[in-house]
């Protein structure tokens, strides 16, 4: 590739060098650009070469270009204009035009909209959203549009990547812009683009107006819909309480692009060829951005300023906007009304140019230049020295007056679970002989609340006073301070961005950004529940360790287990591995006494506290063989609880009971009647002393436990856990097995008569009983004689003549 000569110009004649543009001399890579831009159909092609396989190259819907950078990856970027180009090294070689495969059959490759989520780029071509996976090449078509779309939105968390982080990456709208709101399909996703929902929106049909941008302000945990109606502008919030009314109204004089500034501090940046807006909370206020010099404010908005705004680029906390006029202007986005000065009135602008801050203080206008060999781009770059240039003393600009600033916390995501705390420093040194007012703010005050105490802590070895800034932070309605119509829902999990910057800080204080966090009001993802177990099965000596770990199984009897949960006997005896690895060694329960466990709550490897909130079990194996202590009556319920059977009928897998479903029937505000009282209470902990009471059946039961309190934690907390139930002896026979054991009796009695009768007829005793015997017939036989005779000659037997007694054998007769 033919080298370029580099270029040197100065903005101001007074000033250093300042701005320096590069042309880079390397050679297209033609083989992995083309790819990057091609997708799935290889095209890696001799330069003039032509074939019907080439790919649709892409260009963008509007006259002016667009740099969209990705938040976390800053080498990573891609510009719009009449070709579009997708880099990932920040635009260092030669790039082919970005192409879309023709196997996606787009019809008119022209890009209307794109946005970085995660490692994927979304792209809307001819109303139609696509996705390029950068980092495995490849092309992919969403599902679920099934209506015309303009526009996607999203967010992205840089943080690292923990759960909470990729769904905040990962979730994503599709709108078209300026349709109907009450008419119009907006979309959503939270696979980062691949499958796309119909999103719902209770009042939609009510709103009127068209729809400028819907957008997940995570900074609020809001869903914001721009609502525009007869030249105003107003955002509409989906959840309590911002959903009672829409936002403060703002002109609304063309359409405009909205810009989430990275970092969840809820800043805005709304803007058009002759306006420019800002918003540091999320929509709720919209305010012009002012044009100053020095303290003194020249126009107070843009518009009035009478300049055509061609490109914008945003930071953290920089601003920077570069228009038709020759004009470059920077500003800072704290959290005070935002405004911006005028840099240079030299050549910068061109059709093509496009803004990037490439570091804080260092500006970038990348121009695309084609090659004349080669079909390759490269990109122009002036560079900017925006602090270099504050130094100027015609714009006025004081000196900035803080030494040092910073924080542990910054750069970090942290957890406020429910109930929990949180407790942050910041260290603030001020330049000698000034003084510094620290501004504390939290981006979504309906769910956050915070204290703070800012006093001097030391001096450095220069002399300087040093101070620290302590903030103390929990959920709004634990401060006990709020009306609870002002705050958010408890039960739902939000979050919120804590930012500590500096009070009338100077333009000049480049380098000291504010220090800002990400906190999450939610699960802690460190928190765990273990099941107590003190006495083992193990420590007994009833089971063995060893064997456990053995392949071990045991054996339910099919009249104690059910497969579907509904507590009816099985037709087959049901064989169980047990995973010791999981489960450990069971805990040992004796079963006539009423249990239940001992549940810990534990974050990492501490101990924090026994808990006490509401749970449910359930045996794993599908086990009934146990009840529980308490009646809906007995547990005083108002209205009808909440058991297994009607859970899994409702989501028809059982394990599905949890805090976001629980209802509790002692809610005084839910209007249920109590219908059935004596079913079975199955919730424990909480307010009742409910327990479970095993029937006479010994062996090994594994449970799922589930903390469904909505007001305990955010976390699930679930786990499994074994129990060894013994000492339950063989329960007493029933009917059958008396009938049995009465004839047995009756067999073994007649025998013994017949072998002891002889032998104590031989004894003195037994004499005397004969005796008495002979002489109670005697005196009875008047009494009896008909009775004998007509019994003797029923049965055919003669009687004893008068007199005669007969002796037994071997004795003699008495008298």
């Amino acid at each position: 590739m033919r080298s370029l000569q580099l270029a040197r110009f100065r903005i101001l004649q007074r000033l250093p060098v300042a701005v320096e543009r590069q042309w880079w001399r390397r050679r297209p890579r033609l083989d992995a650009d083309v790819v990057a831009g091609g997708g799935c159909d290889p095209v890696a092609l001799p330069a003039g070469h032509r074939s019907a396989a080439l790919p649709d190259r892409l260009s963008f819907s509007s006259t002016t270009p667009r740099l969209i950078t990705h938040p976390c990856e800053k080498n990573i970027a891609l510009y719009l204009g009449k070709q579009v180009f997708f880099t990932t090294d920040n635009f260092e070689t030669s790039l082919l035009p970005f192409a879309i495969p023709t196997s996606m059959q787009v019809g008119a490759p022209e890009v209307t909209s794109a946005h970085f989520a995660g490692s994927l780029l979304l792209l809307v071509v001819a109303q139609k959203v696509y996705i390029y996976d950068y980092e495995n090449h490849s092309w992919n078509v969403t599902f679920g549009i099934r209506h015309p779309v303009t526009h996607v939105s999203g967010d992205n968390c840089c943080y690292t990547q923990t759960p909470f982080c990729m769904e905040i990456s990962n979730l994503v709208f599709a709108y078209f812009r300026g349709d109907q709101i009450s008419q119009t399909y907006i979309y959503y996703s939270n696979t980062g683009g691949f499958i796309f929902w119909k999103y719902h929106d209770d009042r939609q049909a009510e709103i009127t107006g068209s729809l400028g941008g819907i957008f997940q302000f995570f900074s609020l945990s809001q869903v914001g819909m721009l609502v525009v109606d007869q030249g105003k502008g107003m955002f509409k919030y989906s959840d309590h309480p911002l959903n009672r009314s829409l936002g403060l109204s703002f002109d609304y004089n063309g359409t405009l692009d909205i810009l989430i500034v990275p970092g969840h501090r809820g800043i805005l940046l709304l803007w058009f060829e002759h306006s420019l807006l800002f918003s540091h909370n999320a929509g709720q206020l919209v305010d012009t951005v002012r044009v100053k010099k020095g303290d003194q404010t020249l126009f107070s908005s843009m518009f009035e300023a009478n300049v055509t705004i061609h490109n914008i680029a945003v930071n953290e906390n920089e601003l920077a906007v570069i228009t038709r006029e020759d004009n470059l202007y920077y500003g800072n986005l704290g959290v005070l009304p935002s405004s911006v000065i005028k840099i240079a009135d030299q050549h910068v602008w061109s059709e093509a140019a496009a803004l990037m801050f490439r570091s804080p203080g260092m500006v970038e206008i990348l121009t695309p230049l084609q090659d004349a060999a080669f079909p390759a781009f490269d990109f122009q770059k002036c560079l900017v020295n925006i602090q270099a240039l504050l130094m100027d003393p015609e714009f006025h600009i004081g000196r900035c007056t803080i030494e040092f600033l910073t924080g542990e916390f910054v750069h970090s995501m942290h957890n406020i679970d429910m109930n929990s705390q949180l407790e942050l420093t910041a260290l603030l040194i001020p330049q000698p002989g000034t003084s510094l007012v620290p501004l504390v703010m939290v981006s979504n005050p309906h769910s956050l609340g915070f204290q703070a105490a800012f006093y001097e802590s030391g001096h450095t070895l220069d002399g300087n006073t040093k101070y620290n800034l302590d903030i103390y932070l929990k959920q709004q309605q634990h401060w006990g301070r709020t009306d609870p119509n002002f705050t958010s829902s408890l039960k739902r999990a939000t979050i919120s961005t804590l930012t500590v910057d500096i009070a009338n800080k100077e333009i000049s204080c480049v380098d000291f950004k504010p220090l800002s966090t990400l906190i999450s009001v939610g699960c802690d993802l460190d928190k765990k529940i273990v099941i107590q177990n003190k006495i083992s099965a193990c420590s007994k000596g009833v089971l063995e360790a060893l064997t456990l770990q053995d392949n071990y199984s045991f054996i339910i009897e099919k009249q104690f287990y059910d497969p579907s949960f509904q507590g009816q006997p099985s037709s087959q005896d049901l064989r169980v591995p047990y995973s010791y690895k999981q489960l450990g060694c069971p805990l040992l329960v004796y079963y006539d006494t009423p249990w239940k466990p001992v549940v810990e709550l534990w974050r990492k490897d501490t101990f924090q506290e026994i808990v006490e909130a509401e749970y449910v079990l359930l045996e794993v194996n599908g086990q009934f063989s146990y009840r529980y202590s308490l009646t809906a009556k007995t547990a005083l319920c108002t209205s009808q609880p909440q058991n297994w059977t009607t859970m899994i009928k409702e989501f028809g897998a059982p394990f599905f009971w949890n805090r976001e479903n629980y209802v509790s029937c002692h809610d005084p505000n839910r209007n249920a009647t109590l219908r059935w009282p004596d079913v079975q209470y199955q919730i424990l902990g909480g307010r009742t002393a409910n327990q479970i009471i095993f029937s006479h059946n010994n062996g090994i039961y594994v449970f799922y436990i589930s903390i469904v309190d909505p007001y305990y934690s955010y976390c699930k907390l679930e786990t499994l856990f074994s129990i060894y139930v013994y000492g339950a002896f063989p329960m007493p026979l029933g009917f059958a097995g008396i009938i049995i054991l009465l004839f047995i009796s009756s067999i073994l009695g007649s025998v013994w008569v017949a072998y002891l009768t002889p032998k104590l007829l031989r004894t003195r005793r037994g004499h005397r009983i004969r005796r008495f015997v002979v002489q109670l017939c005697g005196r009875c036989k008047t009494a009896c004689g008909c009775f004998q005779c007509s019994a003797s000659a029923t049965a055919g037997v003669g009687t004893e003549p008068p007199g005669h007694h007969p002796t037994p054998q071997g004795g003699r007769a008495e008298h």
